[in-house]
């Protein structure tokens, strides 16, 4: 069975990542891109489906292990009767081939290790041909081949490739595990020793230009650290996260594929992004998303490739169980033919933040917002699948009509504040129309509350973005009420769900865990309207949730106390982020959008 979600940790190349567990197992891991089939998949299933083990050969849990500083250098100890051993674990910064490099370094007395690595390409299903040659080992199927290099020597024993050697203390052993294509010869080997120091120095350098300086210093390098390593350095694009199918309740077939770029993720992103100082990758980030959008604007999605690629078809894999057995195992992601109505605001919200901050855009990028504009002005009125992502009937959900609010809001001050040319009177008309349509049909005068959908009494956790983007300020009474009553009845436990399954139809059976971006949400809010010390005693606890490494998934499971979701999940660490520099200002208030 593989670890819990809370046991693993990332390394990663900017191209791609490697999930780590505590017992020194790499169980997950996409060559050569993060939406590539994996060649270890024992995550969604066990070993057979692919792994990578280094640890000592007389077992037990490792004694401790964190990241080397602000670095995706991973180092993992183990104490045994014989002596102390780390294992160093990174992905070096791309080269001509992708690798994953595990270095073995003897701490005290002499230890007996063993390596056991499992190849298994196309999900965990295609089992390679494997040949040896001394202490280089070669593994081909189909269009990939991995090469393994060591200095200790190799064996295969059931299609499994071991390698049982002694470490003494001083000693330090490098295996490099590097992806090529099978049609194009023996990859060059790398240094492994002085791969590990190329990758902390790049690692350490990066964080160097991070300007957070408030009081959860740590929380936020881990987290912006996980951010960048979850980019695709080639694009500027961010994965939602670097897994696919890790269930959103434990046993469940709410599981997805999030190696992928939301649209909607790009103001949150931008914000955390530039709240640190970051603004090259603020840059690059938003130079991704106009360039994904570009075209025909009736062609937009809601979500693409790495590469701005628009094809994303969803099947199921059959041949693995999912993790801990919840199934099906999903690849692709119908839901980027969704309709989405909150996404053009999200675009131009998030175009609105960048010409602030003072981000150059691409050329053609106040013309592609005009363009989304206009297929605004009667698409606001139709219902849409929501921000959820509903596999339910279409409905006029609140928070797409808001961020539709947004959008020409966004369009107003771009001709207001920047002098760009409009017609920005009739922008104003339709902008104010969507306000008070939302005020009129979103909002429940009895319960004193914002609802997820227009005729709806459900709640939804949307709301407590309505005064964030600047639809209505923090101290309007309406605001405060919808606070107060998300926090009175749409919580587990003190965290806040999205919202009830069994109130909405969103045509998916079996609850789900605390979404924890939601969480932070309330935090911000709470911040907001004045209840300063909730808004922190929440925060604190949000981080106690994070593990030993300082990773989130995307939900928290209040029954079981676990983290569930998608793993390390980037939506959630850019909410802390943006929390930790909200909390950092004080007394500001102000909403994001003006």
């Amino acid at each position: 069975m593989p670890s819990r979600i809370e046991d693993y940790a990332m390394v990663g190349d900017l191209q791609t990542a490697a999930l780590i567990g505590a017992d020194g197992s790499a169980e997950w891991l996409c060559f050569p891109r993060f939406d590539s089939p994996a060649c270890f998949a024992a995550l969604l299933g066990d070993d057979s489906n692919g792994r990578w083990k280094i640890a000592p050969t007389s077992g037990g849990r490792p004694a401790k292990r964190s990241y080397r500083g602000h670095t995706l250098v991973l180092e993992t100890e183990w104490e045994t009767p014989d002596g102390a051993v780390r294992v160093v674990d990174c992905m070096p910064p791309r080269g001509a081939a992708p690798d994953l490099v595990r270095v073995v370094e003897g701490l005290r007395g002499q230890v007996a290790l063993t390596s056991e690595l499992r190849i298994r390409f196309d999900y965990g299903h295609i089992a390679p041909w494997i040949t040896i040659e001394g202490r280089e080992v070669c593994a081909v199927a189909g269009p990939d081949a991995l090469w393994l290099r060591a200095s200790a020597p190799h064996e295969e024993r059931e299609g499994e490739i071991l390698s049982r050697f002694t470490v003494s203390e001083g000693e330090r052993i490098p295996f490099v595990l590097t992806w090529s294509s099978s049609y194009g010869g023996r990859p060059v080997a790398i240094d492994g020793l002085q791969a590990v120091d190329d990758t902390e120095r790049f690692w350490l350098d990066w964080a160097g230009g991070i300007g957070y300086e408030g009081r959860w210093q740590d929380a936020v390098y881990r987290s912006l650290l996980t951010l960048k390593g979850l980019t695709y350095e080639p694009s500027g694009g961010i994965v939602a996260a670097a897994t696919t199918s890790l269930p959103e309740t434990l046993g469940s077939s709410r599981n997805w594929d999030y190696r992928y770029c939301w649209l909607r993720d790009s103001a949150f992103t931008l914000g955390a992004l530039l709240g640190a100082g970051l603004l090259e990758e603020a840059r690059a980030w938003q130079q991704w998303m106009l360039r994904a959008v570009a075209g025909d604007p009736t062609d937009a999605q809601i979500m693409y490739a790495i590469d701005g690629a628009r094809r994303l078809p969803e099947y199921e894999v059959p041949w693995l169980p999912g993790y801990e057995g919840a199934s099906p195992v999903r690849v692709g992601n119908d839901a980027a033919g969704q309709v989405q109505g909150d996404v053009p605001g999200e675009v131009l919200g998030a175009a609105h933040v960048g010409r602030a901050a003072g981000i150059v855009p691409m050329e053609r990028g106040w013309e592609l917002q005009r363009w989304l504009a206009g297929r605004l002005e009667e698409a606001w009125k139709s219902p849409d699948n929501g921000i959820w992502e509903s596999r339910g009937a279409r409905q006029h959900f609140v928070y797409s009509k808001v961020m539709c609010w947004v959008a020409f809001h966004s369009l107003v001050m771009g001709v207001e504040r920047f002098g760009l040319e409009g017609p920005v009177d009739h922008w104003r008309a339709v902008r104010d129309e969507i306000h008070d349509d939302v005020l009129q049909k979103g909002y429940d005068d009895e319960r004193g509350t914002f609802t997820q959908a227009y005729g709806s009494k459900a709640l939804d956790a949307c709301a407590l973005l309505i005064p964030r983007v600047g639809f209505l300020p923090y101290d309007d009474e309406r605001v405060v009420s919808t606070v107060e009553t998300i926090r009175n009845e749409l919580t587990e436990d003190g965290l806040v769900l999205r919202y009830r399954t069994d109130e909405s139809d969103d045509g998916l059976s079996g609850r789900e865990g605390s979404f924890l971006i939601c969480s932070f949400w309330m935090v911000n809010a709470l911040w907001g309207i004045g209840r300063r010390s909730e808004a922190e005693e929440l925060f604190e606890r949000l981080l106690a949730l994070r593990n030993d490494v300082g990773l989130l998934s995307e939900e928290y499971d209040t029954r079981a106390q676990r983290l569930v979701g998608n793993f390390p999940q980037a939506f959630t660490h850019l909410a802390l982020v943006n929390c930790a520099i909200q909390l950092s200002k004080g007394g500001d208030n102000s909403a994001a959008r003006e």
